[in-house]
């Protein structure tokens, strides 16, 4: 999640229970105890954020599977 996340020019942050991470930071993003089932948002802002969650939202939605 984090190598694909750093693929894309845009800041992207995960947030989980109203906590907001850097989703390009592994520390960041293990922090958040996320486990299968969870719910999380994905948020991006710069010039390619929809790339960036369409892209993010589709790995997590595979089971992690490119």
């Amino acid at each position: 999640f984090i190598q694909k996340a750093n693929e894309y020019k845009s800041s992207i942050w995960v947030e989980k229970d109203e906590r907001r991470v850097n989703a390009k930071s592994l520390l960041g993003v293990l922090s958040l105890g996320i486990v299968g089932g969870t719910t999380i948002r994905i948020i991006a802002d710069g010039a390619d954020e929809e790339q960036a969650v369409s892209g993010l939202v589709k790995l997590v939605e595979s089971g992690f599977a490119e």
